[in-house]
């Protein structure tokens, strides 16, 4: 099972992008599905999740009220609506899934992503 990220780029400071990740081989309807990012020289961190069978979501601090996570339908996508984008936002960005209904940490995901990088210029 593969979860296969787009949508990253280069964009200045105050754009927006938006992210996608798509699963071609199952759907995750009992599942959360989460963005990670990891900075150089930083531990993988959780920035959004969202459980697919109900509208529960979680933002980090970092990034809540600039970041949207939604779910797809059928439920095998899940895409990350960034908006006022910060130097700082840098990073490459993980799409993870994982069975049950709390987002939890990140060793407690089942599949995961390739990353997509996400560089915001000054």
């Amino acid at each position: 099972v593969q979860l296969v990220e787009s949508g990253g780029g280069l964009v200045q400071a105050g754009g927006s992008l938006r992210l996608s990740c798509t699963c071609a081989e199952r759907t995750f309807t009992r599942y959360v599905m989460a963005w990670f990012r990891q900075a150089p020289g930083k531990e993988r961190e959780l920035i959004a999740a969202v459980t697919m069978s109900g509208p529960r979501t979680f933002y980090a601090d970092a990034v809540k009220g600039r970041f949207t996570i939604s779910r797809g339908n059928p439920k095998n996508s899940v895409y990350l609506q960034m908006a006022n984008l910060k130097p700082e936002d840098t990073a490459i960005y993980y799409c993870a899934a994982r069975y049950g209904d709390n987002w939890g940490d990140k060793d407690g995901y089942d599949y995961w992503g390739q990353g997509t990088q996400v560089t915001v210029s000054s």
